[in-house]
């Protein structure tokens, strides 16, 4: 337990560590989470070896590719104490060098040559494994290594990535005393990975040219065949891009499926192109695959669909290249070229040129370049490659030596040639050739890991071009959430939770997205995964892979979560029952415009590959458009919420008292935005009550507004006592001068509105009902007979030149009215009479109270998703009471006004409102002389006794009296200011027949 007590590293944690104590805060996270995974497989520091291999593949690709790049780093570091090792993706090591050759003599036996196992399982803690586990470069120092014999040691370690698939295939690791810790070591451990993975690059390429040189030797030992050879730039001359674009995916399909195949391609001209796909191994034992183009033939082939599969997704993009360059351009000879490769290839392989970088690769043919291999490119920027349908295997032997050409044999199918090719065989013989022979050329070369990885990189292309087109569809934030999840199950992951702070789905900005985070969707293949319910808070520790993401802002990869200890020991309860079900997860953050509006986390099951750095780049990218989405949901949210608050402030915040009517209402806005619609309830003169009900044109902050402007205007006419078809007209007319004097509009009519206006009185218990452009109202009677009124539709307000229709109705005490606004009965795909008869029914129940009616109608006939806003307004209806109203007709005489002030006091003694007399006879004694003064005969007198006295004069004049101020030398002009003054208020309304004065007394009136 002491070797390393004498030199710098956690020795003290370690010790610590291995007595059961808690690790200190100064340890890293990667060396504690590495200490934790070997405690739980059991390690022992003082193990004696490790285990040895020696099956492993000697002259693998690494191996090849690694070796000159070893080489070098002995040489740079001889004579120093330096370990140089490469070792698989298993964490076998393959290749070893040293600064010193005695180095390698002070080691174990088996550790001088290739095969023993550097893996964490086995090994614990040092730098091959860790770099396993962290897939980045690492660092182990001194005491961080968990082997007692590797505490005076340091190490550096990178993974060794395949340029083409992206996965790791092998690590790199410098080893040396503890003393010669240099930092310039990171830099030049990162440029020999570099050029191990550029010389990967180029056996990729030296593959591919060999099965080239193969195809191309075939050809021409049978050039003498009766098809006629074309090259694909030949080929494809004159072909419009698109259909160019098929003939490569296609191929590449083939290519993906590994096996004797072939597919009909439909180009956009109607013509049809077979494509053919066959095995090709070169003198040195290189597989791959060809796939030539067959111009339309008289040989038919029969359909069978041949399955394929993409493996491990990679980052990929095919580029057919130019085939039209001729050996007659060169003087007989192919032109040497490097091959073609990506902006972002080319910058990678200048960043890797230095003293470690190998010989340049070898010039190949232009026809090499049927398929140029460009690594690194994001998956956005992947070539899109459709999938194969109708792939079609050659069943008939003779018909796959005369269309494919059987290495071997010598059918005349069998010649097929590129450009290239053509010019070395010496062009073709046509002595032979048919009428019409068909045409075929050298469409693609290469191996079937190649199209697989194409093809992989396509689905991730076509995922996030579906994602583009699903998630957003709304501007819900909660639907948007469950959009992105519903997208990546089950095709990138098995489960998907999404957490966002409950401030974000309020439609503002979190204060503190780190901790105020509610689980908002939980969606997978199953049900059965105890993920946290949907409404739960949620709370991260600082260890876990959600926390670790929102703090970095970058996706976080777990691809082995029994060994993320940050994760499982959180919450050990949960995630041992988790770890039953799941493998690997990703976290992300949902980061949009700079602010962190949640985390999402995409789980795999046990019975798929776990997740890889593509996945979590694809992932990065996934979740960055779907942050966007939510944003702008978020956004609309709150101005939705802003829209809906003024128009909430602009409708009546309470109902006014009055006898007339029993008055229930809702509003119920439009999920989507909100409108113009509004109601309201007016007391008018003489008991009487005005029921209104309107809807502006359109959505938004402007509906609203000029919802509040109108519903301003018709109380202010209302108040008034025009009847209905008047009110209808003065807001005819405003709406008319708005459109006009609106800057935006230009005169062209932006503005619009229904509304339908009713009065009732209770003393008559008739209604006058108006409308413009508005649905009518129901009209449900005591018995329970429910109708429609046939009133004159009237225009809708704005158009102007139309006059408005009133229509009288006699409604008996408890009867239901009930007015309301389209949304309730119209919709995109509702049918207007069904929902008619469907209110009916609802409304056919007189023993119902205003609200249950208003909450059965909206929830039995409102839409479930209203599109349009609602605003629904019943009324049922009282009477006034006989006994309450006096009414005396009297000739137009003076001496006839004592007589009148007599009845008035005895009707308001039998009433008991006696101390409301004095007030009532100066009142009437004014009213009626100056009705028989200036009016015209007959003239009616009438008291109604309900929440306050109301004393009404009418005569047949529509002379109306006006305030004023009487001079003191005038000898009237004086009543109606005690009118004025003795009244709670008074005023005018017209009639059919003249004219009535009313003035209305508080019975508290002395």
């Amino acid at each position: 337990m002491g070797r390393a007590t004498d030199g710098n590293g956690p020795t003290r944690s370690r010790e610590r560590f291995l007595q059961g104590e808690a690790v200190e805060a100064g340890v890293r996270v990667p060396i504690s989470n590495s200490w934790q995974r070997c405690r739980a497989l059991g390690l022992s520091p003082d193990q004696p070896g490790l285990p040895f291999r020696d099956d492993f593949e000697r002259d693998a690709r690494i191996v090849r590719a690694a070796g000159p790049v070893l080489d070098r780093l002995q040489s740079w570091f001889a004579g120093s104490r330096m370990n140089i090792s490469l070792a698989d993706g298993d964490g076998t090591v393959l290749l070893r060098r040293f600064g010193e050759t005695s180095l390698a003599r002070s080691l174990p036996a088996f550790q001088r040559v290739p095969g023993f196992v550097f893996a964490e399982q086995y090994a614990g803690t040092n730098g091959i494994g860790l770099a396993l586990a962290e897939r980045q470069l690492v660092q182990v120092y001194g005491a961080e290594h968990f082997a007692e014999r590797a505490q005076g040691n340091a190490c550096r370690a990178l993974p060794v990535r395949d340029p083409i698939s992206g996965r790791i295939e092998g690590v790199l690791c410098l080893g040396y005393p503890r003393s010669a810790e240099d930092p310039a070591l990171a830099g030049v451990i990162r440029r020999a990975a570099r050029a191990i993975e550029r010389r990967l690059l180029g056996q990729s390429s030296e593959r591919e040219r060999a099965l080239l040189r193969t195809y191309l030797d075939t050809s021409a030992e049978t050039a003498a065949e009766p098809h006629h050879s074309v090259g694909v730039g030949e080929l494809t001359l004159g072909m419009r891009p698109c259909d160019r674009a098929i003939l490569m995916e296609k191929a590449v399909e083939l290519i993906s499926c590994a096996q004797r195949a072939a597919v009909r391609v439909a180009l956009s001209d109607g013509r049809r192109v077979t494509l053919v796909s066959r095995p090709m191994t070169t003198a040195t034992g290189v597989e791959g695959f060809v796939t030539e183009a067959i111009l339309p033939g008289p040989a038919p082939y029969e359909p069978l669909l041949v399955p394929w599969a993409a493996e491990e997704p990679v980052r990929l993009t095919l580029v057919p290249t130019d085939f039209t360059r001729d050996t007659a351009t060169s003087g007989g000879s192919a032109a040497s070229a490097e091959p073609t490769t990506s902006a972002a290839a080319a910058a990678a392989v200048a960043s890797a040129a230095s003293a470690l970088a190998p010989a340049p690769v070898s010039p190949v043919s232009p026809v090499v370049q049927a398929m140029s291999v460009v690594p690194a490119v994001p998956p956005s920027a992947a070539v899109p490659v459709p999938a194969a349908t109708g792939l079609v295997p050659l069943r008939a032997e003779a018909r796959e030596a005369e269309a494919v050409g059987e290495p071997g044999s010598e059918p005349a199918g069998r010649s097929e040639s590129g450009a290239g090719a053509r010019a070395a065989a010496g062009g073709r013989r046509g002595s032979a050739a048919p009428a019409n022979p068909p045409a075929r050329g050298l469409v693609l070369v290469g191996e079937a890991h190649v199209g697989r990885y194409a093809l992989a990189a396509r689905r991730r292309l076509e995922l996030l071009t579906d994602a583009s087109t699903r998630i957003g569809t709304t501007l819900d934030v909660r639907r948007t959430a469950e959009e992105l999840a519903e997208t990546a199950v089950p095709r990138l992951a098995d489960y998907v939770t999404i957490d966002l702070p409950e401030a974000v789905l309020r439609g503002e900005e979190a204060t503190d997205p780190f901790s105020d985070l509610y689980r908002t969707v939980v969606h997978g293949i199953r049900d059965d995964c105890p993920f946290d319910p949907v409404g739960k808070r949620t709370d991260y520790g600082p260890a876990t892979p959600h926390q670790r993401c929102l703090t970095s802002g970058q996706a976080v990869l777990e691809p082995d979560l029994r060994s993320a200890m940050g994760w499982i020991g959180h919450d050990p309860l949960r995630a041992e029952t988790l770890l039953a079900q799941l493998s690997s997860l990703i976290a992300v953050p949902l980061v949009a415009r700079g602010v962190i509006l949640g985390v999402a986390v995409f789980y795999r099951g046990q019975h798929h590959a776990p997740f890889d750095d593509d996945d979590r780049s694809l992932v990065q990218e996934l979740a960055g458009r779907a942050a966007l989405s939510i944003d702008n949901a978020r956004r609309y949210t709150r101005e939705r919420t802003m829209v809906l608050a003024l128009q909430r402030s602009l409708l009546p915040q309470g109902l006014p008292d009055q006898d007339a009517v029993d008055v229930a209402h809702r509003y119920l806005p439009a999920e989507s935005d909100v409108g113009g619609d509004w109601y309201d309830v007016i007391p008018l003169s003489g008991t009487r009550v005005g029921l209104l009900v309107g809807d502006v044109v359109g959505h938004g902050m402007l509906s609203a507004a000029t919802m509040g402007r109108l519903r301003t205007a018709a109380r202010s006419f209302a108040e008034l006592d025009f009847s209905p078809d008047e009110v209808l007209t003065h807001l005819d007319n405003l709406v008319g001068r708005l459109d006009r004097e609106d800057p935006i509009a230009g005169g062209a009519g932006v503005f619009g509105a229904t509304c339908l206006y009713a009065v009732y009185d209770p003393t008559t218990q008739q209604c006058t009902m108006a409308r413009a452009g508005h649905p009518p109202p129901a009209l449900v009677r005591p018995d329970g007979t429910v109708s429609f009124p046939d009133l004159p539709a009237g225009p809708p307000l704005g158009l102007g030149g139309l006059p408005f229709e009133a229509v009288d109705i006699d409604l008996p005490e408890n009867s239901r009215l009930v007015l309301y606004t389209d949304g309730l009965i119209e919709g995109r795909d509702r049918d207007v009479d069904v929902v008619l008869d469907r209110l009916r029914g609802v409304l056919a129940h007189p023993e119902r109270t205003p609200e249950e009616i208003c909450e059965t109608v909206l929830d039995t006939v409102a839409p479930v998703h209203p599109h349009d806003d609602i605003a629904l307004l019943v009324a049922r209806t009282h009477a006034l009471a006989p006994e309450r109203i006096a009414s005396w007709d009297l000739p137009a005489d003076p001496a006839l006004v004592s007589e009148v002030r007599a009845a008035a006091l005895r009707q308001l003694a039998d009433w008991g409102l006696e101390e409301a007399g004095f007030a009532a006879e100066l009142m009437l004694s004014e009213l009626v002389t100056n009705a028989i003064r200036h009016g015209s005969g007959p003239v009616r007198v009438r008291l109604l006794h309900g929440r306050t006295l109301i004393c009404e004069v009418s005569d047949r004049s529509n002379t109306a009296p006006h305030l004023r101020r009487a001079a003191s030398t005038d000898e009237g002009g004086r009543g109606l200011f005690l009118v004025a003054q003795l009244a709670q208020s008074w005023g005018t309304r017209y009639i059919r027949q003249g004219k009535v004065i009313w003035a209305e007394c508080g019975l508290d009136a002395a």
